[in-house]
């Protein structure tokens, strides 16, 4: 994978829970078009919900990978729910849980809840739920018959190992 929409893992419960952070930045260039200054007012710049939900995907994907080694090809099936009340913007950080609620060979379905931790909120007030997210994933090569994929894992690549070893969470 490419693009990476998770900075940290905060904790790994293996096979249960993974919390996971993402520090918006104004020097992410995909912040200046959602949205830019026009002739009705300034730039108001966030973090699209799209990518909120792929940094959640992100985040349950390596849970689930986790809990079988990294030796299961695992996609993302299906958004079963994608609940955002609030945008994210520059100096603000999300905060993803996501919990396994069900997981079998042919893949596994999670439950994700999306906080907003922002600076100016103070330490009263660290953290809020702005989302809730519910994701189902496939193991593709249990699933996809008659289909044939390459032998190493193309969806845990280096950037995750990477993302892993920095926060302290073991590969294999």
């Amino acid at each position: 994978m490419r693009w990476m929409w998770i900075d940290r893992v905060v904790s790994l419960e293996p096979g249960k829970r993974l919390v996971a952070v993402k520090h918006v930045s104004l020097a992410e260039e995909h912040l200046h078009d959602h949205f830019a200054a026009d002739d009705l007012g300034p730039a108001l710049p966030v973090m699209p919900a799209s990518l909120i939900v792929e940094g959640m995907a992100q985040t349950a994907g390596i849970l689930v990978g986790h809990s079988e080694g990294f030796r299961e090809k695992v996609i993302l099936a299906k958004v079963g729910k994608a609940e955002l009340a609030e945008d994210a913007g520059p100096g603000a950080t999300l905060r993803y849980t996501a919990t396994i609620v069900q997981m079998d060979k042919s893949g596994a379905s999670t439950s994700g809840v999306v906080e907003l931790i922002e600076p100016s909120a103070g330490a009263a007030n660290p953290a809020r739920v702005i989302g809730q997210i519910d994701l189902m994933f496939s193991h593709i090569d249990n699933n996809m018959q008659g289909l044939s994929f390459p032998a190493h894992n193309f969806v845990f690549g280096e950037g995750f190992k990477t993302l892993l070893r920095t926060s302290g969470v073991s590969w294999q």
